[in-house]
């Protein structure tokens, strides 16, 4: 066999041909351009056969070109909005507004707020460094859900707007436009004023008559689900809930609870409540409806620590001479009643002081008072001398209570008497008592009056001190917040009802009011006889004064603090007035001289009730007697 040879004419052939082919492939070479415009009609092919979601997510990366292939491509799953996803502007990216107050980001996808900071509140506690953040990290959506004369259904949240900064003096004027060609769009603008919380908030279109559907209104929708920024989650969750005005100026709330629903009509402004802080949609224009929709995020305290609610509302834009044009404004602050007022738009309803005589008493007295001593001292000693003149304020009632039972006192022995004369008739026993009370010019229930004209003070103090924003973050003693609990100790496991930690001020609240019962049930039973038929009765007082400062205990362990100190500086005054007015102002036996003065006048004339008291227990006795010879 013949021996093969290397042949180096063949080598040379072979690189030749190489570079050949090296040198075609390369004049061949497709450009920049064209290579963009075949991806994104790869791109465009694929995206046809996925959901109205999918394909609006296309305008992610607008192209530069205007190729009329691509343009075409992009018509068919974005409509008539095709044209805002070919301008360079119209791309992802952020631009920022803010004054001493807020800093609020937009993103040019969805053209909504993204970002939503307070810059003079910290979150949790005093020194943090940590801002509150109403919205961050896609906490939040806005969108609006546009149907087109050419059959889509697009999504503002997952298009691309195109910003336009500009200022007005002090004013920031931000313009968000989705644009369907170079003069109609939706546009959204923003203007940020110096020094304030609210902004206005404009949505309009611009010669979108013919391209979108305008016999329905356009869908709104407004998500949040609120970050937790306080120290106590479930307190902060507690006063967290939805808030709106609906039908020109009533207000109402959602409530708590998991999955709440419910639509209103009319409805002016919907607030997103966080307790100290919140997000509100205010409209000049009142929406036809409102659907709204509030869920419980928090189930275990130890383990649910980022958010509280989740938040929705659905509300209809309607079309007037086939454009929009809906004058709205944003706020996002404090819930501070003052500042909420000043607005003049009804937002402090959103503020919980109570309903009724409550609420009144509460903006009335209780807020301009603590506001006024709140301006010289601080809101620890504020609350102190709130307390004392509030205590101060109710000692006249606190006078006839004590009074009352001094009288009941005097009676006693003689009640005692009738008891022991008629105890085989109760019937009589109760008439033989009224005339005693009568004659000797004793009302038995005067003591239960002035208990009874405490209640709505004592209700709007538990509803103003959780409100108050001035308390947050601001220490008195041992304290570091007194909007929140005053732990002195960590315990190193959770018992239930109570929680992880033992606060000072509810144990002192708790002994103060202990002591307090113990006297007031002593004097109860000293001055009212036992009435046959109720012989658990004193037991049952009994009973109260060891279950109510262990109910204290328990409840406000986890409690503002501040409301904790208001109720032992409360119950340690009244003790020492219960002691003065004993000792120094009632005097029994000018009590027992007047009684007996009275004796011998003439009876006062019975009053309606009383009169209707002993009728029916005439009646009573007279059916049981009836009742005896059957």
């Amino acid at each position: 066999m013949e021996e093969k040879k290397f042949d180096p004419n063949s080598l040379i052939g072979f690189v030749l041909i190489f570079g050949i082919l090296l040198w075609i492939m390369y004049q061949n070479k497709p450009s920049e351009a064209e290579l963009a415009a075949e991806k994104a009609k790869k791109e465009l092919v694929v995206n046809e056969s996925k959901t109205q979601e999918s394909a609006a997510k296309l305008a992610v990366a607008p192209v530069a070109t205007t190729d009329t292939l691509k343009l075409a491509q992009l018509q068919k799953t974005l409509g008539s909005f095709a044209y805002s996803a070919t301008l360079p502007s119209a791309k992802e990216g952020f631009t920022t507004i803010e004054n001493k107050l807020v800093k609020l980001t937009i993103a040019n996808k969805g053209g909504y707020i993204t970002e939503a900071i307070l810059k003079n509140f910290e979150r949790t506690k005093k020194g943090s460094g940590e801002l509150v953040e109403l919205i961050k990290n896609n906490n939040a959506q806005f969108n609006l859900q546009l149907a087109t004369a050419d059959n889509h259904t697009l999504n503002t949240k997952e298009l691309y707007f195109e910003p336009t900064l500009t200022k007005n003096g002090e004013d920031q004027i931000l313009t968000m436009r989705l644009k369907a060609s170079p003069t109609a769009y939706l546009e959204y603008k923003y203007v940020l004023k110096a020094d304030d919380y609210m902004l206005d908030f404009d949505i309009q279109t611009q010669g979108l008559n013919t391209i979108l559907k305008t016999a329905k209104p356009i869908q709104l929708e407004w998500d949040l689900k609120t970050y937790t920024n306080e120290k106590s989650i479930s307190y902060e969750n507690r006063y967290s809930e939805i808030y709106f005005e609906y039908e020109d100026g009533k207000s109402d709330y959602l409530g708590q609870g998991n999955d709440k629903t419910e639509t209103a009509e009319e409805v002016s402004y919907v607030a997103y409540k966080q307790h100290f802080f919140s997000s509100i949609l205010l409209s000049s224009t009142p929406f036809q409806t409102a659907e709204l929709y509030s869920n419980n995020l928090v189930n275990d305290e130890k383990v649910d620590t980022t958010f509280t609610k989740q938040f929705k509302a659905v509300m209809p834009l309607a079309f007037k001479n086939g454009e929009i044009d809906q004058k709205m404004n944003w706020y996002y602050g404090p819930t501070d009643y003052k500042l909420l007022k000043s607005y003049d738009r009804n937002l402090e309803d959103i503020v919980a002081l109570g309903w009724g005589i409550f609420g009144w008493i509460n903006r009335h007295l209780f807020i301009p008072m603590y506001g006024f001593l709140s301006m010289f001292i601080s809101q620890g000693w504020a609350i102190v001398l709130f307390t004392i003149l509030v205590k101060l304020l109710m000692s006249p009632i606190t006078y006839k209570s004590f009074l009352s039972q001094a009288k009941m006192k005097v009676l006693r022995p003689e009640i005692t008497e009738i008891s022991e004369k008629f105890k085989d008739e109760p019937m009589k026993k109760q008439q033989e008592t009224m005339k005693l009370y009568n004659k000797a010019g004793v009302n038995p229930m005067a003591g239960c009056v002035p208990g009874l004209l405490q209640m709505p003070v004592f209700y709007a103090l538990f509803q103003f001190f959780p409100s108050a924003i001035e308390l947050r973050q601001k220490g008195f003693l041992w304290a570091d917040d007194l909007s929140s609990f005053d732990s002195v100790y960590k315990l190193p496991f959770h018992i239930p009802a109570y929680g992880d930690h033992i606060s000072l001020f509810p144990i002192l609240a708790s002994i103060a009011i202990f002591f307090y019962m113990k006297m007031t049930t002593g004097d109860q039973q000293m001055a009212t006889p036992q009435q046959e038929g109720m012989p658990d009765m004193a037991k049952m007082m009994k009973i109260m004064v060891y279950i109510s400062p262990l109910m204290m205990l328990l409840f406000f362990n986890s409690y503002a603090s501040g409301l904790s100190l208001y109720y032992f500086i409360s119950n340690t005054i009244t003790i020492g007035i219960m002691l003065v007015i004993k000792n120094y102002i009632i005097d029994s036996d000018k009590i027992h001289a007047q009684i007996q003065e009275n004796k011998k006048k003439e009876p006062k004339k019975q009053s309606k009730f009383q009169q209707k008291l002993q009728e029916a227990m005439a009646q009573q006795e007279a059916m049981k007697a009836q009742n005896k010879k059957k």
